[in-house]
């Protein structure tokens, strides 16, 4: 046989789960990523998973409307991880792809960096529609074994 047997590819492996439209989610996904990460001997960055991602489901709890409930999707693939938020409202988020907006956040407001946050520290992010809404995302690297704290 030519090539890696079926066995040898690794396989990505991706968790949904359904949160509460309530700030108790946040760390319930943040558990979820953190645990997911853990699994792998080659993963990204578990902290800014952790950060980015209770950012997308704050985001989530805080901008939509309603008691339904929101989707966390993380997905691990050899490069990294991308980990998905998806909510009932169709809108797109406010600066999220946007490289460089007007005016930066007002340092003394508690709210308006998650955003900021999600766009530096991430290695993409995006937005799409969904059947029910939107999905807002982000993408991490895989963290060298030798730059990983023990």
């Amino acid at each position: 046989m030519n090539g890696p047997a079926l066995h040898d590819t690794p396989v990505p492996a991706s968790w949904r789960i359904a949160l509460p439209h309530s700030t108790a989610a946040v760390p319930v996904a943040r558990a979820l990523v953190r645990t997911a990460l853990a699994e792998l001997k080659h993963a990204a960055d578990s902290d800014t998973a952790e950060l980015l991602t209770a950012e997308l489901v704050a985001n989530a709890v805080e901008h939509t409307a309603g008691d339904g409930p929101i989707e966390l999707v993380v997905e691990l693939m050899p490069t990294g991880c991308q980990v998905e938020v998806h909510d009932p409202d169709p809108a797109p988020p406010g600066n999220l792809t946007i490289p460089h907006p007007v005016g930066e956040p007002d340092p003394w407001q508690e709210h308006g960096r998650g955003l900021l946050l999600i766009r530096t520290l991430s290695s993409s992010c995006g937005h799409r529609p969904t059947n029910s809404g939107k999905a807002v995302w982000f993408r991490l690297p895989v963290v060298p074994a030798q730059r990983r704290p023990m």
